[in-house]
């Protein structure tokens, strides 16, 4: 069941800290009671499970993800917002905050001292960094069960996207689990509040991945198909791989894939095909 918490004077809280929100970090906090619920029960977690927060700021998601009794390990990247963390978390007994930039801070390290159960990362992101954030996550040891994030609507379109409308945010996303937008978000419902909507995204993680040298060679691929992403497949491949006309041609017939077609037009199973066909062709980086 939803937890329920009355509702944090953000605008007072950092009005008596004689504190401004810097637009250059991104920061728009979540306000709405109701949402926050909704994004700590998205989550699933129990008291079993760890909770990696990206962006606790004061606190506001924070609450309701204790409130779970799992482990919260709370991560925020402006100092000065700490003194107002531990003033909403300090007393929940579950909750460590932990300061510091997300894209730099060791994850194995953050989450060494959690139990057997699961490990959720959940966070409201920032555009600029969203990529990154998704990316290092599902690329780290140990990589999280579920991701709960706020993004930007369009971001969160283009997470979801089908073969038509591909990018390859999507592609590297659909490659480590099943994304799915829960609910849209009214620019209203934060502070301040953005020019554009966002949405609750969840990804279920795939428990089971390729290695990791396979993952290197559908990856390369995959970029140098979007690299030129008006081009044609065969053009945009053959120089995002540095193989003759010939030689993409024979992939791409191999692998049951029209010349023509461009990138956004291609299924994750399309990309592996044409990923393992390929690499006959191409030498393979050393690592």
């Amino acid at each position: 069941m939803a937890s329920s918490f009355p509702p944090l004077d953000l605008a007072g809280r950092l009005h008596r800290a004689g504190l401004r929100l810097k637009k250059g970090l991104g920061q728009n906090f979540l306000i709405d009671e109701a949402a926050l619920a909704r994004i700590a029960q998205a989550a699933g977690a129990t008291s079993a499970d760890t909770i990696l927060e990206i962006g606790a700021g004061i606190g506001n998601l924070t609450r309701h993800l204790a409130a779970s009794g799992a482990q919260v390990v709370a991560v925020e990247i402006d100092e000065r917002l700490l003194a107002l963390l531990e003033e909403t978390v300090g007393d929940l007994g579950n909750v460590r905050v932990v300061p510091g930039d997300i894209l730099k801070l060791r994850l194995g390290r953050l989450l060494e001292d959690r139990e057997a159960g699961r490990y959720i990362a959940v966070g409201n992101l920032p555009y600029y960094i969203t990529s990154a954030v998704i990316e290092r996550l599902l690329e780290s040891d140990p990589r999280p069960a579920t991701i709960v994030l706020t993004v930007q609507w369009e971001v969160a379109e283009r997470i979801c996207a089908r073969p038509g409308r591909m990018s390859l945010l999507a592609v590297s996303v659909q490659y480590f689990g099943q994304p799915e937008i829960l609910e849209r978000l009214p620019a209203g419902s934060f502070v301040p509040a953005p020019e554009v909507d966002s949405a609750i995204v969840r990804i279920t993680v795939d428990p089971e991945i390729p290695p990791p040298a396979e993952r290197r060679a559908f990856f390369r691929v995959a970029k140098a198909g979007f690299s030129q992403r008006r081009k044609q497949l065969v053009n945009s491949l053959a120089g995002g791989m540095a193989l003759s006309r010939g030689e993409t041609l024979a992939a791409l017939g191999r692998a049951g894939v029209e010349a023509t077609r461009r990138a956004e037009t291609l299924s994750l199973d399309e990309w592996g095909a044409l990923s393992r066909e390929l690499q006959r062709d191409v030498p393979q980086p050393p690592g």
